[in-house]
């Protein structure tokens, strides 16, 4: 039988690996930047005018998803990176701060582009050599941080803090198991991520008994109780550093005193405001951090790196046996016997790109000092729009800010006027701000995340509340 014939690769079947890949991408990033300029020329600010139907109608007009015969490679990447742009919420727009969504770094996005276009998969050593690598080294460096007093803590790579939640509760779970017959009880406070309670639920665990947190954190004496009330039941207490509505910081020693009393295991979601351990001024505020069996953290909040950037933070390696998994193709016994790295216990993820890589990148070219400044920069940004905001007479903020999140509404606005004065914002685009709710109502919530953000911005931010709040 004939051999098949070798097609020459066009324009829009090039590689992007390879010897020649990268003269295939050269023109193709030309194309893409300028697409992204153009975009964000349209859209003139955080977030696209008129609302959903608006820009879904302009997506629409591009044309069908699947032409019977393609436009190319210059025209499809042309019109659809414009239009992704153009109808895009933009993190790196000071007037972008609804939610946990950060704008990421020139740099590390760069670092991911090298990562996708040789596309190593992190499931076997023979398919990301250098990755696996890298992976390891970082990993361990990030973990010293959170665990500065052990001798070998670790971390694995997760898509974010949903993932590394539910593979905190997987490890308690299965460190249970071994000691008792009776199913893991998880304690945590309504303040929670809401990842908590359907993490419980796809592992088969019971309801988390969860604590009310009317002053946004969780009460040591509220726990002690419940850990009492439990005392027979192997338990979970699940504590935050860095809440989504408020960034409020639980009280974490007297916590981890609590769980070490009544030997429960402890795990602390400090995917926000984890990166304050980078900072030698603000990592106090995670005193007792290092006390917790397992943490989870997210470097594409205050990280500044693309989607995603998760890890689970552990004391010592030997705490991620229960994942251990085998599989012959992938870690064969005798392969790994003969020194090739083992990556299933790694991710309950097969398939997984390198997303270390674009974090090592960013270590190595800022250094710890150069991300903490970061971080405080933010820190700071979020206690001036606080002054703004309290020396405003038409405007109530609800209070210090703990992190880099300010919630603060107008004066005498009740729950319509608060929500109503945020849809306005976002359907003209002009701002994109969060919601909270407290015992005291709804807020509008700023989460500053952009370390570029002026007092300037700041200012004209709270004018536009003050332009689009009706009664």
């Amino acid at each position: 039988m004939p051999a098949p014939p070798t097609p020459h690769p066009t324009p829009a079947t090039a590689l992007a690996g390879g010897a020649q890949g990268t003269r295939a991408l050269r023109p193709l990033l030309d194309i893409t930047l300028n697409a992204l300029a153009r975009g964000a020329t349209a859209r003139g600010g955080p977030l696209p005018a008129g609302g959903p139907e608006t820009v879904a109608a302009r997506i629409r007009a591009t044309g069908p998803a699947l032409p019977e015969h393609g436009t190319g490679p210059e025209e499809s990447l042309h019109t659809l990176v414009q239009a992704l742009a153009e109808g895009a919420a933009d993190p790196a727009d000071p007037h972008c701060a609804a939610h946990l969504h950060g704008p990421p770094l020139a740099l590390a996005t760069a670092a991911d582009l090298a990562a996708g276009t040789l596309n190593p998969s992190l499931d076997s050593w023979d398919q990301a050599p250098s990755a696996t690598a890298l992976e390891a080294l970082t990993t361990q460096a990030l973990a010293a941080l959170a665990y500065p007093d052990h001798p070998a803590p670790d971390a694995l790579v997760t898509t974010g803090a949903t993932e590394s939640n539910q593979l905190a509760l997987l490890l308690a779970r299965e460190a249970a198991r071994t000691h008792h017959a009776t199913p893991l009880q998880i304690i945590c406070g309504a303040n929670a991520h809401h990842s908590i309670h359907r993490a419980a639920w796809l592992l088969g665990l019971p309801e988390p008994h969860t604590l009310p947190t009317p002053t946004g954190t969780l009460n040591p004496d509220d726990l002690h109780t419940a850990l009492t009330a439990h005392h027979d039941t192997p338990t979970l207490v699940v504590a935050t550093a860095g809440t989504t509505d408020t960034g409020r910081i639980d009280p974490l020693p007297s916590i981890a005193d609590h769980c070490d009393t009544h030997h429960a295991r402890l795990h602390i979601d400090a995917a926000y405001g984890g990166p304050l351990l980078f900072s030698n001024t603000l990592k106090t505020a995670l005193t007792g951090l290092d006390r917790a069996h397992t943490i989870a953290l997210d470097l594409h909040k205050l990280g500044w790196q693309p989607i995603a950037a998760g890890l689970l933070a552990v004391p010592d390696t030997t705490a991620l046996r229960p994942l251990a998994h085998q599989a012959d193709y992938l870690n064969a016994p005798d392969d790994t016997e003969a020194g090739l790295p083992d990556l299933l216990h790694r991710s309950l993820r097969t398939t997984r790109r390198p997303d270390i890589f674009k974090i090592a990148v960013t270590l190595r070219a800022l250094g710890r000092q150069g991300i903490a400044d970061l971080v405080e920069r933010v820190c700071a940004a979020a206690h001036h729009l606080a002054d703004l905001i309290d020396a405003h007479p038409a405007l109530e903020l609800h209070s210090r800010p703990t992190i880099s999140t300010v919630l603060f509404r107008p004066l005498g606005a009740d729950h319509h006027t608060t929500a109503h004065t945020r849809r306005r914002l976002l359907h003209t685009g002009h701002a994109v701000l969060g919601r909270a709710t407290t015992p005291q109502g709804l807020w509008l919530k700023a989460t500053l995340l952009n370390p570029h953000t002026r007092p300037d911005d700041l200012r004209h931010l709270l004018k536009l509340v003050e332009g689009h709040t009706t009664r």
